[in-house]
């Protein structure tokens, strides 16, 4: 794997991530999805990978799970401009599952390179193995969801995939409860601007 570091900017790292085959995903996929949103923002929202409308257009969270998730944001009054959104892995597994652990693995640098970069002062993991890569790999989402922890010094916390929303509605109190708390974080974090 190359030298993360020697990236200096979310640029050269985008660019070099389009170009990765560190994994089999790569040939799979029509596209890399790298991200959503303005490199400066202060809330960074990390979803597990991306699905067949993210691969078909090349973004994020574009899909019925990314519609409700803007509502959510917006719900929360969390502006666009300040949330930048991404996912473990970068390519689409092959029929939407979840990524092996050996794929993960191959991605995670070019992820923990992108949060030094975006410099994020809030981390919001969006699923299961989101959070169990970057808080730990023995997080169980419906016990951890709306703990928080810490990331390299960054206030980090999980919460339901909006994926899940879709499948269980059983889902959207816990997940507007732990927003509102996030909503709360970002205000302090407006007030200190």
């Amino acid at each position: 794997m190359l030298d993360m570091l020697q990236y200096e900017d979310i640029e050269s790292l985008t660019a070099a991530n389009l170009a990765c085959q560190a994994c089999g995903l790569r040939r799979g996929c029509t596209q890399v999805v790298i991200s959503r949103g303005r490199p400066q923002s202060r809330v960074m929202l990390v979803g597990e990978g991306p699905g067949a409308n993210e691969d078909r257009l090349g973004q994020p969270f574009v899909g019925a799970a990314g519609q409700l998730l803007d509502k959510i944001l917006t719900a929360a009054e969390l502006p666009r401009e300040d949330v930048y959104i991404t996912n473990v892995i970068k390519c689409r597994p092959p029929g939407n599952r979840l990524p092996k652990s050996d794929e993960t693995k191959s991605c995670l640098p070019w992820l923990e390179r992108q949060i030094e970069l975006i410099s994020p002062r809030l981390l919001v993991c969006l699923g299961a193995l989101a959070g169990q890569t970057l808080i730990s790999p023995n997080l169980r989402i419906t016990r951890d969801r709306g703990k928080w922890h810490k990331y390299r010094g960054i206030d980090i916390v999980a919460t339901y995939h909006p994926a899940a929303l879709l499948r269980d509605s059983a889902l959207k109190r816990p997940v507007w409860e732990d927003f509102k708390v996030i909503r709360d974080y970002y205000r302090n974090l407006a007030g200190e601007a």
